[in-house]
């Protein structure tokens, strides 16, 4: 079975400005860690977007899976941002764009 995708916003918070060195490594080191385990389909940072720091596109067995890889992200732990989660059904010609 295929594994869902799963939407994680990425909002900063009022301490965001005070984001560590040390946190931002760690935080790229969890990029890596999911992306090894074939949890990441993609992310980034939004720039021109107030309150938005980014996302990441994730594929999880389910919603609770993906809720823990949320709140085990850095920048949440450690308070910098929190993170808005949605299931995310992809539209494509394989499925006739959902049709």
């Amino acid at each position: 079975m295929e594994k869902k995708m799963y939407l994680m916003m990425i909002k900063k918070s009022k301490t965001y400005s005070k984001l560590t060195k040390q946190t931002v490594l760690e935080h790229v080191e969890n990029i890596r860690k999911l992306d090894d385990q074939g949890k990441l389909e993609i992310c980034g940072v939004f720039h021109g977007y107030p309150g938005m720091a980014g996302m990441y596109i994730l594929k999880a067995e389910s919603l609770e899976e993906a809720e823990e890889i949320c709140k085990a992200e850095p920048l949440v732990t450690k308070g910098y941002a929190t993170y808005q989660l949605a299931g995310l059904e992809i539209a494509s010609r394989e499925n006739n764009y959902l049709l």
